[in-house]
């Protein structure tokens, strides 16, 4: 069983619900709404029916019964660990290790590792194939992440990422010179209409999506730069830079096909994340070295200078 949650907010007033799960997942409208029947769906901890009509700020939270039993084996990974404590653990991620399992990756994700780790004592709100996961970075982006180890820890640190409070600092290599020194992107995004795994700049069906950045380093065709994100969208960073017309060096989904320097992915690492812990309810804040290829780059770029 997997259990989803949501909180509405001011774009999304008036919008039905089944509509609304649909676009945030990737259930159909149809399941949904014989998930409602289940009285499986529910908003402010009551039952409602599909076409109920959402108000912001309605605490939303989906039941989603498991299509067959998975095992999730823990595994003896080595982990980064930058913090720990009996309520969390925060984990600098390397590029190319999943963070949950899934189709064609049920081993050596992040979450494998955490299982084994922690020895099981993971929160349970996101499902067997999500225990502790709180938030995600993609695959190939390296960083600091957090991971919840109760239900209570988890609930406390997903209301923060609810309301855009928790501090996400991400570095990146991107294409061409950014002529101003900082900047915002305010600007939408939804499922790509054309193709449902990427994500694209859009008024219909998106979500509110803000990300400041400020130039770090110049380095020729190339701009280091940091970028800090107010919302959380999916590939939020990699959507907006490209939109500027200045896409990450590495990324083949959203930035140009005929990529340099042959990297395995996007040069974007989470650099900082900063909460307020679940029981001390005091602010902390912790940072992820740059990693080795990713310093390489840098050297490399600033010694064609």
């Amino acid at each position: 069983m997997e259990i989803l949650t949501f909180l509405a907010e001011q774009e999304d007033k008036g919008k039905r619900i089944d509509v609304f799960l649909a676009e945030q997942t990737e259930i159909s409208r149809s399941r949904i709404q014989k998930l409602t029947e289940k009285e499986l769906l529910q908003v402010n901890d009551k039952n409602i029916k599909s076409n109920y009509k959402l108000r912001e700020n309605d605490f939303i939270k989906l039941t989603v019964p498991d299509a067959e039993p998975v095992e999730i084996l823990p595994e003896k990974i080595p982990l980064d660990i930058l913090y720990e404590d009996t309520e969390v653990i925060v984990v600098n991620k390397p590029q190319g290790m999943v963070v949950h399992p899934a189709a064609g990756h049920m081993t050596g994700t992040l979450v494998n590792a955490l299982l084994y780790h922690c020895e099981g004592q993971l929160s349970g709100i996101n499902g067997m194939l999500r225990p502790g996961i709180v938030h995600r970075i993609d695959k190939d982006t390296s960083g600091v992440l957090m991971a919840a180890k109760t239900d209570k820890a988890h609930q406390f640190l997903s209301l923060q990422l609810a309301k855009h409070s928790i501090t996400r600092k991400y570095h990146a290599i991107v294409f061409h010179g950014i002529k101003e020194e900082q900047g915002t992107i305010n600007k939408p995004i939804g499922r790509n209409p054309q193709d449902r795994k990427k994500m694209a700049i859009t008024e219909k069906n998106s979500r509110h999506a803000v990300t400041h950045y400020r130039v770090l380093e110049r380095l020729g065709n190339y701009t280091y730069i940091e970028a800090q994100l107010e919302t959380g969208r999916t590939h939020q960073i990699r959507v907006h830079m490209t939109s500027i017309g200045h896409p990450l060096l590495g990324d083949m989904i959203y930035g140009v096909k005929k990529q340099p320097f042959s990297l395995q992915g996007q040069a974007l690492h989470a650099k900082v994340l900063g909460f307020i812990h679940p029981t001390t309810k005091e602010y902390m804040e912790f940072e992820a070295p740059l990693p080795e290829y990713f310093l390489k780059l840098l050297r490399f770029l600033e010694r064609k200078l």
